[in-house]
């Protein structure tokens, strides 16, 4: 699914600067950082700035979901039409949080680094939201989680072919 957004991105956005289609990518989430550094692999950005667009992408929406979600999904609860879909994201998130819970910082800075589907940056502000993890105690791991990310990433994305000589 991953490589299917990717290329529906690179596709309908190639008007615009490579950099940019990999710093919006950077930002959806599923896709995120991982399909960030994929993506600017792919479209031949090089790995530096690669690096620096993807984690940027990637930290720009977390401030605004461990500020505003928990009041956005207070008032979407009181909606019919809306209150399903906020218990499904609610249940899924809080399906993955019990070794956030147990190892709090480092558990959320593993769950967001750890490249696995259903992981990252959005859903670890999500569920650090749910738990009522303090914004500048999430803040930090999360950001931990990036750079943990930003580096297994970096060497599948780049390190790996050029090690096989894919770029040479």
């Amino acid at each position: 699914m991953s490589d299917s957004l990717i290329n529906w991105f690179t596709n309908n956005l190639s008007f615009m600067p490579k950099e940019l289609v990999v710093l919006i990518i950077s930002m959806v989430p599923i896709l995120e950082l991982r399909g960030g550094i994929i993506a600017s692999s792919l479209l031949g950005i090089s790995m530096f700035n690669a690096i620096w667009l993807c984690m940027l992408g990637n930290i720009i929406p977390i401030p605004f979901i461990l500020w505003f979600i928990t009041p956005i999904f207070t008032w979407m609860k009181k909606t019919k039409l809306l209150s399903g879909i906020v218990e499904k994201l609610e249940k899924k998130s809080m399906s993955k949080s019990e070794k956030i819970q147990k190892y709090e910082f480092w558990g959320l800075a593993l769950f967001v680094g750890i490249p696995l589907p259903g992981t990252g940056a959005w859903t670890g502000a999500l569920i650090a939201s749910i738990l009522g993890i303090k914004v500048k105690k999430a803040s930090g791991s999360i950001l931990t989680g990036i750079i943990i990310a930003t580096i297994i990433m970096t060497i599948i994305s780049y390190g790996i072919p050029y090690a096989v000589g894919v770029f040479n």
